[in-house]
C-alpha cells in the first residue's frame, strides 16, 4: 500500500504565478522512493486562516496520510506556516 501524501507549497510569488515551485517539484520527485504517492499538491500564499484550513480539510479527509509542506518559514512577517501548522496540531 503507498503512503498518500498531500504536498503543500507556501509561497506569496509562487501562489500569484510569479516564481516556479522547485521546492514542491523536488519533493514530488523524491517521495516514491518511499513508496509514496503525490495525491495532492498545492501552491497557496503566506496566509495563516488560509494555511490552517487547507490542513484541516486534508486531515479529516482521511485521503491523506502524510502532509508535507515547503516554504512559508524565512523571518518575513508573513511567513506564518509553522504558527498555522502549531495551531492545527493543537486543534486550535
Amino acid at each position: 500500500m503507498s503512503i498518500r501524501t498531500a504536498i503543500i507549497t507556501l509561497s506569496d510569488k509562487g501562489a500569484a504565478g510569479e516564481r516556479v515551485d522547485e521546492s514542491g517539484k523536488v519533493i514530488r520527485e523524491k517521495i516514491g522512493s518511499i513508496n509514496a504517492s503525490a495525491d495532492h499538491y498545492e501552491i497557496l500564499p503566506d496566509e495563516k486562516d488560509r494555511i490552517s484550513e487547507v490542513l484541516m480539510s486534508l486531515s479529516d479527509s482521511g485521503a491523506i496520510d502524510l502532509i508535507l509542506t515547503t516554504g512559508g518559514t524565512g523571518v518575513a512577517p508573513r511567513d506564518v506556516t509553522p504558527e498555522a501548522t502549531l495551531a492545527e496540531i493543537r486543534g486550535r
